[in-house]
């Protein structure tokens, strides 16, 4: 993983952090502002584009896809479409649609596919391209800060079945990440807030100063200041790239660290019904129900808590579920994909930046600390 500083004819640079995987490798581009330059930096990249296909979130429409596919159209052929917002569209209903709309656009293995949008549209999009042909390039522009520091680096794509969420999917690398920080400014509080989750969850996993430097600037990330922001998404980035080529699909436990708070995350959506819950808001509960498990098994302190609970309140995200119900939520979670020998396995941490992947057998603890998130 790389960072580096390019020229720009607009008065916020680009920063580009490579993912290093190899022949596989791709750049994340950050930029504020430069919605207009999207297409000139996709065909840049890219080279050989001749056919494009945008999916987007349909609330963003309007304001940011339609603009990027009228530029994209000036150079070659260019197709649209929109999905519903919301959970509810990663579904195998919605994939089959995407692909017959690929195949009567007449997308080829040259064709680029374009997801712009949140985490939804991301994994949605990255599994048609995946899988439609065998595989066709696919560009990632996320729209929220969500996705921007989690669901768009590192080429896990999936869509939802009835009893699991990402239960079907594929690794595909995407060949590049754009990510413009003025689309920020279009988010309501609550989703924005979300994205923070994630960014909590770098520190807490990876790198203890940074995790310091979120307790420093809460309020300015609470308030979008840009630089504050801008620090927070670059960071989260590399920290994710870093890992990402240390453990690309997850065959070393590696990767694993980045699930950390998710497994009880995605039974807390799950159970609470898809859509009801910002994913976010979901990995900052399943962040303190992870805590509490850790706590229960001597691996952290008090101190360890009450920094992360503070934290994950000052940014406004909830540590408390009333409805969380351990025996509703224990058989989503023995779906986890960390499952191993029929024993659920937890991203835990020792001290802020580090954690380890642990089994826990005594499935009394992890209901205690389902359990004390409630109250």
């Amino acid at each position: 993983m790389q960072d580096s500083t390019l020229t720009s004819n607009h008065s916020t640079p680009v920063s580009e952090i490579l993912v290093d995987l190899g022949p596989r490798s791709y750049p994340i581009r950050l930029t504020c502002d430069q919605w207009d330059s999207l297409a000139k930096q996709i065909a840049d990249v890219l080279g050989d584009v001749t056919h494009t296909l945008v999916v987007c979130d349909e609330s963003i429409m309007a304001k940011w896809a339609e603009p990027l596919a009228e530029s994209l159209g000036q150079s070659y052929r260019c197709d649209l479409a929109t999905i519903a917002s919301g959970e509810t569209s990663k579904s195998i209903d919605m994939v089959g649609k995407l692909w017959d709309w690929m195949l009567a656009s007449g997308a080829d293995r040259r064709t680029v596919l374009i997801a712009v949008g949140g985490g939804v549209v991301g994994d949605l999009a990255g599994f048609a391209a995946a899988t439609y042909a065998r595989g066709i390039r696919l560009v990632q522009i996320p729209t929220t800060l969500l996705s921007m520091v989690d669901s768009s680096v590192g080429g896990k794509t999936g869509i939802n079945l009835s009893g699991g969420k990402n239960m079907v999917g594929a690794f595909w690398q995407p060949s590049l990440v754009l990510i413009d920080t003025e689309t920020l400014t279009t988010l309501d509080d609550r989703t924005y807030l979300s994205g923070l989750a994630e960014v909590i969850k770098y520190g807490v996993i990876e790198d203890a100063d940074f995790f310091s430097w979120l307790e420093d600037n809460a309020d300015a990330l609470v308030s979008r200041s840009p630089a504050a922001v801008r620090h927070a998404i670059a960071r989260s980035c590399q920290i994710k790239a870093a890992v990402v080529a240390d453990d690309e699909r997850e065959t070393s436990g590696r990767r694993a660290v980045l699930n950390y708070g998710h497994t009880f995350a995605h039974a807390i959506e799950a159970t609470a019904g898809y859509g009801a819950m910002l994913h976010g808001e979901a990995v900052a509960i399943g962040m303190a129900m992870a805590a509490r498990l850790a706590r229960f098994m001597g691996r952290v302190d008090q101190n360890f808590l009450s920094r992360q609970d503070d934290l994950i309140r000052r940014c406004g995200l909830p540590v408390r579920w009333a409805e969380a119900n351990p025996a509703q939520m224990m058989p989503i979670m023995m779906t986890d994909k960390k499952v191993a020998h029929s024993a659920l396995r937890f991203v835990l941490p020792t001290r802020i930046g580090h954690v380890e992947l642990v089994a826990c057998g005594t499935q009394s603890l992890i209901e205690d600390a389902i359990v004390i998130c409630r109250k």
